[in-house]
């Protein structure tokens, strides 16, 4: 699916995940950011309780991991809710989405 990031000015964190994927994860920050710039694929992701739209972005960081990013957009800033390791199953729908790109 094709999300539309012309219309984003940028990153927001909230004081709760700026640590939790760090410690949990063990990705920073920066690298859940990097995977923005390099061609992510992205879908939604809601669920029936979700107050507001979310997406699920997976990407390859500048380190060549595959990382699996929940976001939501919020007054024009992309809001990372939770940064992963991607799993086995998304590596596959991730890598046959890019040779579909080709």
């Amino acid at each position: 699916m094709e999300f539309d990031f012309s219309r984003l000015e940028g990153f927001e964190w909230d004081a709760g995940n700026l640590t939790k994927n760090p410690t949990k994860h063990h990705i920073s920050n920066e690298e859940a950011e990097e995977i923005f710039f390099r061609e992510p694929w992205v879908a939604e992701a809601s669920r029936p309780d979700d107050r507001e739209l979310r997406w699920a972005a997976l990407g390859r960081s500048e380190r060549g991991r595959i990382l699996r990013v929940v976001f939501t957009v919020r007054a024009r800033k992309l809001r990372v809710i939770s940064a992963r390791p991607a799993n086995r199953k998304e590596t596959i729908n991730y890598e046959k989405a890019l040779r579909e790109r080709q």
